[in-house]
């Protein structure tokens, strides 16, 4: 006597409303794929929470809070080229590059005794990212981030 077909269990998510159910349904169950657009869009400025953003082809203007962006908002830099995804006209969110360059405002110096090989300190960023860098770092320099780790690259 058999069990009936297996079920599988996902979670879902609403991509308009970003909202998470559990749903259980049988194995080889098959939906449409959700017919999303990416645009290549430019980061314009910060107001507050909100981020300005301009569609490089219709020139039309949006925002997304820094909820709706998540970990994307530390990488912001004025004039960046980011995709955006959205679905039936609505965005749902951007895509950051793999890389993003940024200027250190904030660091300790380093220091003449300070030969410790890989030793590094706390800079924050033009974008207010606090990244851990090699003691020869200082103020003024800009650095290479890797957007997936938030950890430093190198030197630019």
């Amino acid at each position: 006597m058999g069990r009936g077909s297996a079920q599988v269990r996902i979670t879902l998510r609403n991509i308009k409303r970003g909202q998470t159910v559990e749903r259980s349904f049988q194995a080889g169950t098959k939906w449409p794929r959700a017919s999303m657009e990416r645009r290549p869009v430019q980061f314009m400025y910060r107001d507050g929470d909100d981020f300005h953003f301009m569609d490089n082809d219709s020139y039309e203007q949006f925002s997304l809070t820094s909820g709706q962006l998540g970990d994307a908002a530390q990488y912001m830099k004025d004039g960046m080229i980011l995709d955006r995804t959205s679905y039936q006209g609505a965005t749902i969110g951007v895509e950051l590059p793999l890389t993003v360059d940024l200027r250190i405002v904030a660091t300790e110096p380093g220091f003449a005794g300070d030969t410790q090989s890989g030793a590094r300190k706390p800079a924050t960023t033009e974008s207010g990212l606090v990244v851990q860098v090699p003691i020869f770092v200082g103020e003024g320099d800009t650095i290479r981030v890797d957007t997936r780790t938030g950890e430093y690259q190198t030197r630019v």
